[in-house]
C-alpha cells in the first residue's frame, strides 16, 4: 500500500486532468444555478459557467460538499494509502474546512490530515505542488499538515473587478454604487489576506488598476515576505477570470517586467471566486513554498 496521498478541491483552480499529471486527487466542487447543482469540469465547463454568470436572469451560487461526499472521496483514496492529507479552501472564505476538519478528527484520526493554511486558488495551488513534494520526499501526513499550517497566512492576492455588477449581485456593494463605478470606469482592486475577501483600492481604468496591485505585490515583497523574497522561497502568480489570450499574455509581460528573473506560474481564478466577481477579471498572488 502507498503511503501519502495528497488532496484537494477544485477550489484550488487544478483540474482533473493536471490533478492526474501532478499524482493529486482532486474533490470537485459544485454550484448551483437556478436551483439545479452543476459539478465543475464534470456538467459544467468554464466557459458555460461563465455563460451563466452573464446571464442576469440566472442566478448561480457555490455549494460545499456534504459529509458523505467527503467521506466518499476519502474512503475510495485510503483504499490505496495509508493516510491522507486533504487541502481545501480557507476556513476563513467557506464553513467546508472546518466540517472536513470535525469529520476527520472523529472519523479518520491518524488517517487524514485536513490543512487550513488560509490560501485559496493559486496559493491554495502552491501548497498542494508543496504537499505533493514533502510526500514524494517521504514526509508523513501529520508532518506535511503542521508545517503547511505553521505557514498559515504566508500569501497574498490582489483582483482588480472589471465590473461591480456581479458584486452587486452578491449583495455586497448596492445597485446605485455599481451603477456608479461601471459608468465611471472604477476597477476596485480587492484583496484576500487568508481570511477574507477586502477592498484594497479604487483605481480609474485597467491600466491604473493593474500598476495599483503590482505596487501592492512589490510593498509586501519589501516587507511582509522579504526574508522569503530573499531566500527564493516565494512563487508569483498571475491570474484572470475569462479573459481573451492577448489580455492574459499583457497581463503576465507586465507582471515579468515588474519581478524579472522571478517564475510566474498562470493560471485562471478558481470559479469559487469568479462567482462573485464575474468575468474580465486579473489578479497577481504570492504564496511562501514550504518544504
Amino acid at each position: 500500500m502507498n503511503t501519502t496521498a495528497i488532496a484537494t478541491d477544485s477550489n484550488s483552480g487544478i483540474i482533473p486532468s493536471e490533478a492526474e499529471e501532478l499524482g493529486v486527487f482532486l474533490m470537485p466542487m459544485s454550484f448551483n444555478v437556478n436551483g439545479r447543482e452543476y459539478i465543475e469540469n464534470e456538467n459544467i465547463t468554464y466557459k458555460e459557467f461563465y455563460r451563466y454568470i452573464a446571464d442576469s436572469k440566472t442566478q448561480v451560487s457555490t455549494t460545499q460538499p456534504s459529509p458523505g461526499q467527503l467521506t466518499e472521496f476519502w474512503d475510495a483514496i485510503l483504499k490505496e494509502y495509508e493516510e491522507l492529507v486533504y487541502i481545501p479552501m480557507s476556513s476563513g472564505l467557506s464553513s467546508s474546512c472546518q466540517t472536513a476538519k470535525m469529520l476527520a478528527e472523529t472519523e479518520y484520526k491518524g488517517r487524514v490530515f485536513v490543512v487550513d493554511n488560509r490560501r485559496i486558488s493559486v496559493t491554495q495551488y502552491q501548497s498542494v505542488l508543496d504537499a505533493k513534494a514533502m510526500a514524494d520526499a517521504d514526509q508523513g501526513g501529520k508532518v506535511i499538515a503542521e508545517k503547511l499550517e505553521a505557514e498559515a497566512g504566508m500569501s497574498s492576492i490582489y483582483i482588480m473587478v472589471n465590473k461591480l455588477t456581479y458584486l452587486k449581485r452578491g449583495g455586497r456593494v448596492t445597485a446605485a454604487g455599481a451603477l456608479i463605478a461601471n459608468v465611471m470606469n472604477l476597477k476596485p482592486v480587492l484583496q484576500i489576506q487568508g481570511d477574507k475577501l477586502d477592498a484594497y483600492a479604487k483605481s480609474r481604468g485597467t491600466k491604473t488598476a493593474r500598476k495599483v496591485m503590482i505596487d501592492a505585490m512589490k510593498k509586501d515583497f519589501e516587507t511582509r515576505f522579504k526574508e522569503e523574497v530573499a531566500a527564493g522561497t516565494m512563487s508569483l502568480h498571475a491570474s484572470y477570470s475569462d479573459m481573451k489570450l492577448f489580455e492574459i499574455e499583457s497581463w503576465q509581460n507586465e507582471i515579468k517586467e515588474a519581478f524579472p528573473g522571478m517564475p510566474i506560474h498562470s493560471a485562471p481564478l478558481s470559479l469559487s471566486i469568479g462567482c462573485h466577481i464575474g468575468p474580465g477579471s486579473l489578479a497577481i498572488a504570492c504564496a511562501k513554498m514550504t518544504r
